[in-house]
């Protein structure tokens, strides 16, 4: 495989890698914001779809994904305590 090719992939990958990170960290920016428990609930099960998915396609690390889900689900438990 010629390297320019694979610089074309990598620009490709990086553009999409780039795209999933930030729309997770949007994601999450908004869920942290919110106050009502079942907004957040809501939001949660979202964040969580685009977690594992990020995860099976090796955008995070699947450690990664599993802890920012720990910690967000905890915070989403103390609102509504």
């Amino acid at each position: 495989m010629s390297a320019r090719k694979r610089l074309r992939q990598a620009s490709r990958k990086r553009h999409h890698n780039r795209q999933t990170k930030s729309a997770i960290r949007t994601s999450m920016r908004a869920l942290l914001e919110m106050e009502s428990p079942d907004e957040a609930q809501g939001a949660l099960s979202d964040l969580y779809s685009m977690l594992d998915r990020a995860a099976a396609r090796r955008v995070l690390h699947p450690n990664t994904a599993a802890r920012k889900k720990a910690r967000l689900a905890r915070h989403v438990e103390q609102l509504s305590v």
